[in-house]
């Protein structure tokens, strides 16, 4: 049976860009997509697939604090995401490599309220550096 107390709360994620952790990220999602070739051979009613190549995906978002992605361009970085809940089996940090933004936010505000920045990104590789195990 599932212990509800080892399920891992992302209030505990913590994003560092080339080492310098972001404290105004407030969510971070990044995925990979594997590209399939359908292949259909003689003798076989399957459809089978073969392996193709990666993309990777990814947005941050949190509150503005500094002009730090503007003055960054578009310039490659690495990004590591760490989960690190205190009643989890452990921490899980995966490292995300060779970041590049889609697109640069330069203003987005409304008088009276928080200033929200989000920035979407593609990676080129990614790392499992700590994994979370209930062994």
């Amino acid at each position: 049976m599932l212990d509800a107390s080892r399920v891992i709360m992302g209030t505990y994620g913590q994003a560092y860009i080339d080492g310098v952790w972001q404290t105004h990220i407030n969510k971070l999602e990044a995925s990979v997509e594997l590209e399939k070739r359908e292949l259909k051979l003689v003798g076989n009613d399957w459809t089978v697939h073969k392996s193709g190549s990666k993309k990777g995906t990814g947005t941050m978002s949190g509150y503005k604090v500094t002009s730090d992605m503007i003055a960054r361009g578009f310039t490659k970085f690495d990004i590591i995401s760490k989960l690190d809940d205190p009643e989890s089996y452990g921490h899980e940090r995966v490292r995300l490599i060779r970041c590049m933004p889609d697109k640069i936010q330069l203003a987005n505000w409304t008088a009276g309220e928080e200033v929200q920045e989000e920035t979407s990104f593609t990676f080129e590789g990614y790392e499992l550096l700590d994994p979370i195990s209930a062994d």
